[in-house]
């Protein structure tokens, strides 16, 4: 397993003396001695608990994105003491473990599925509801052309939509790396594939880096920046 280590304390005191960081450090490296990890890389982080900004956090939780790497956090806690650091894994769809407690990672994603799997049927009954209640007061609903309206290529348009937004979004995530890989002097696309591999980066599908793949992130970021009004 290839992995993201991330550290937080919460002084900066505390980061310049190892307090915490420490016993962090040795729960991480003792799972992952056990786990036969392979480390990517490291971020620490000091922040008080009650802000929301965790930049270090980002870097990881980017890190791990693009290398399909698993984000590992020494104590349970700081995953569920903390609502920015959960509503970031969320949104990043990281995998990630809890050293003192890994078996604990699927369970608190299926909770929280549970949880928003209940709202989503309670707002679907309420909506029935009042759509129940309308219809009770001789209220017309729905589209009077009917699927009509739509057109039939409307769903096939929804999923080439959903596919572009996501390549756009794998685009915006590598080009930085990419501009980083052309600064230190590796311009050809083949060298850049290489450079890509060497670091441990995936593409979209989790394969490896070949010049073309390389150009065709290269042109969707161009396309995008384009229609963004960017250069």
């Amino acid at each position: 397993m290839r992995t993201i280590n991330y550290y937080r304390v919460s002084t900066a005191k505390q980061g310049r003396s190892g307090l915490g960081l420490e016993a962090q450090r040795a729960a991480i490296d003792a799972f992952c001695s056990a786990r036969g990890c392979e480390p990517l890389g490291e971020y620490i982080e000091v922040e008080s608990g009650k802000r929301d900004d965790r930049p270090e956090l980002a870097k990881a939780l980017h890190h791990a994105k693009v290398t399909g790497g698993t984000l590992v956090i020494a104590k349970l806690d700081r995953l569920s003491r903390n609502l920015a650091f959960l509503a970031a894994l969320q949104d990043a769809g990281t995998k990630f473990l809890a050293a003192d407690m890994p078996e604990a990672n699927e369970l608190t994603i299926h909770i929280m599925a549970a949880m928003a799997q209940a709202e989503r049927k309670a707002i679907s009954k309420r909506t029935k509801e009042a759509l129940a209640a309308a219809k009770a007061r001789g209220q017309k609903l729905g589209n009077p052309m009917g699927a009509k309206a739509f057109g039939a290529y409307q769903g096939n348009g929804a999923a080439v939509d959903a596919i572009k937004a996501k390549a756009k979004a794998f685009a915006a995530d590598v080009m930085p790396i990419i501009h980083a890989i052309r600064s230190e002097g590796h311009t050809s696309l083949r060298a850049i594939a290489s450079e890509l591999n060497s670091r441990g980066i995936v593409t979209a599908r989790g394969g490896r880096w070949a010049a073309q793949s390389v150009s065709d992130v290269i042109n969707i970021a161009s396309v995008t920046n384009t229609n963004d009004g960017g250069e």
